[in-house]
């Protein structure tokens, strides 16, 4: 985990950060084996931000579990900050995600027995930090929920739900943040409030960000879009946004 003063993420010598080369993922099925990932090859830079669209079942997702290390291609190579995921045992990529990578999803998956401070200092925790809940409630007050430390997600709104998923998954520091329609639950003022929130965070750390969203206006606050149809990235089908988040 990167825990330098400037609080800016670390970025690998060579200036990438997520490179994926001829993924391919079948899995099996009641009516036979489905192609989810049919030879998907995508790089992206260190400190860049890229939205990634596509109809529902396109594999938008299942790439993002695979960048994460929580699905395992069936072929091709998986790199992140330098490191080859094909290499990693199970338990070596769960440290590799608590330490490198923060996950954002959906539907929040807060854990409904902790509080808002608990669930922030549980990766923090793991990791054997001693200061893990006088980080967890300085990560939530700048996402405006210092006034919430002791509240249980139930007792939260969904905006401040996500807020709370923000802060844990930023808490660490991480090099790269993946985000899975972060804004689905959300109406759509409180989604563009988490947006907001979301890309500030990320542009005062130098966090690489990969977003998966079904919204044209927050892919075009990425630097660049990519297309997912088929489990492949379509043929020009990037498109560099002018505006930069």
């Amino acid at each position: 985990m990167n825990d330098s003063s400037s609080g800016h993420a670390d970025r690998p010598a060579d200036g990438w950060m997520v490179r994926l080369e001829d993924i391919h993922l079948k899995l099996a099925s009641a009516a036979g084996e489905v192609n989810i990932l049919r030879g998907l090859d995508l790089t992206v830079a260190a400190g860049e931000t890229v939205s990634v669209v596509g109809p529902s079942g396109s594999g938008k997702s299942t790439m993002m579990m695979v960048v994460a290390g929580l699905e395992r291609p069936t072929a091709g190579r998986v790199a992140v900050a330098d490191q080859d995921l094909g290499k990693l045992g199970e338990d070596q990529l769960a440290l590799f995600r608590r330490d490198r990578i923060g996950v954002v999803f959906q539907d929040f998956h807060l854990i409904p027995t902790m509080s808002a401070l608990e669930n922030v200092a549980v990766p923090l925790e793991l990791a054997g930090r001693r200061d893990a809940f006088e980080r967890a409630e300085s990560e939530l007050g700048r996402v405006g929920l210092g006034h919430r430390l002791s509240h249980y997600p139930g007792q939260l709104s969904g905006g401040e739900q996500q807020r709370v998923a923000l802060a844990r998954a930023f808490v660490i520091a991480p090099q790269l943040l993946l985000a899975d329609e972060p804004t689905g639950n959300l109406d759509g003022e409180t989604g563009r409030h988490i947006i907001d929130l979301m890309f500030a965070l990320r542009a005062e750390r130098g966090t690489t960000l990969v977003l998966i969203t079904h919204d044209r206006m927050i892919a075009a606050r990425c630097a660049r879009t990519v297309h997912l149809i088929d489990g492949r990235i379509a043929d020009g089908a990037t498109v560099v946004s002018p505006t930069l988040a």
